[in-house]
């Protein structure tokens, strides 16, 4: 921590107007992370503070602005988007590498790369090449929540609109009964995507106990619930939010602090910064409104993991190596096979079993 902090200061990042107590924040709480993870290598609570630096400065400053102008992508977003994919390149083809004999691991990677590259980064950015104002057709709602806005939406041709709703409300919700959450999270969500190729190497550090559990639940679901708040309150300000200037104000102040919060502080700061110490799958796992929607789905549809009888050897590497802290073993050791909503259906579990006890299978869902 102390070397992250000393870099950014004499970066000249603390020059910066309102960054310093960001940054200061970040430090602090990148530093309490060694008093709760304390058996990590010790460059790991540097680099989480790295990562965190590089949101604070990717949200709060138009530091990142200068390099996008002088390549001339425009904006420091078309920038980190083109990082982001190209982190996601890199990284993505050294999994596909290393997990090269098994063949659902290597589609299901480059399948979610290719969502990247295709319909997260070149259609939207040949829609402003050409005038037209950019949509990113890997994300819907509520992961994307101002597409339900409507002065958002409402300025996309209706191809575009139909595309959004039907999504959302529909071809999401019937997928994830018959297929899993996985067919999103793990196939083709960017988030999802950045957590399992550059994410990889620290998908054993989720944390497996009772508590993140509780947490979790408390967590993702509330950020839900949010969400949905969010969404509604912003709708009812177009409808009738003129007329009422008070319900109008505390819409204003919703939205604003959902875009900022949600968007900067815990998909981006949290997200990605706790990779080195909590886990690849922090967003995912804590915060996702996606993720928590299509695990409702999941636990009353057809996806679940079943569970070889009487083969289970107690080694735990598919709770070791489960990035959504789900204790598989504890599943395998009693024979039961199981469906969990935090389930993002990577396989890894599966991969990992020297003895092929556990199978991703979709048919009638089963007690546990």
């Amino acid at each position: 921590m102390v070397i992250a902090y000393i870099t950014a200061h004499y970066a000249g990042f603390y020059s910066i107007p309102h960054l310093g107590p960001f940054l200061n924040a970040a430090t602090i709480f990148t530093a309490m992370l060694f008093f709760v993870r304390r058996r990590l290598p010790l460059y790991s609570y540097p680099l989480s503070a790295v990562f965190i630096y590089f949101y604070v400065i990717l949200f709060t400053t138009g530091y990142l602005d200068v390099p996008a102008r002088f390549l001339g992508l425009g904006d420091k977003w078309w920038l980190y988007g083109i990082l982001y994919t190209a982190v996601m390149i890199v990284f993505g083809t050294l999994f596909m590498y290393r997990r090269r004999r098994d063949r659902h691991q290597v589609i299901r990677t480059a399948s979610v790369m290719a969502v990247q590259i295709v319909l997260a980064l070149s259609i939207p950015l040949a829609m402003k090449l050409f005038g037209a104002r950019e949509f990113y057709f890997s994300y819907f709602w509520p992961l994307k929540i101002e597409y339900f806005y409507p002065e958002t939406i409402l300025a996309f041709p209706t191809p575009i609109i139909l595309y959004s709703f039907l999504g959302s409300l529909f071809l999401f919700p019937v997928l994830a009964f018959f297929l899993g959450k996985r067919f999103y999270c793990s196939w083709v969500c960017g988030c999802g995507g950045l957590a399992e190729t550059f994410g990889d190497r620290w998908r054993h550090l989720s944390d497996k106990s009772r508590n993140a559990w509780v947490f979790e639940l408390f967590s993702i679901y509330g950020v839900l619930a949010l969400a949905v708040i969010a969404t509604l309150l912003v709708v009812g300000n177009w409808a009738v939010g003129r007329e009422y200037p008070a319900f109008s104000a505390v819409a204003f102040k919703t939205q604003e602090f959902y875009g900022y919060f949600i968007a900067f502080v815990l998909s981006g700061a949290a997200g990605v910064g706790f990779y080195p110490t909590l886990g690849s799958r922090v967003w995912c796992r804590f915060f996702c409104p996606m993720a928590a929607l299509l695990g409702i789905i999941q636990k009353r549809g057809l996806f679940h993991i079943r569970v070889k009888s009487d083969m289970c050897i107690s080694c735990g590497c598919c709770s070791t190596y489960c990035e959504m802290g789900i204790d598989v073993r504890h599943y395998a050791q009693r024979n039961q096979s199981f469906t969990r909503a935090a389930c993002v259906g990577c396989g890894m579990c599966a991969h990992v079993c020297p003895r092929g006890v556990l199978k991703l299978e979709l048919k009638r869902r089963i007690a546990g």
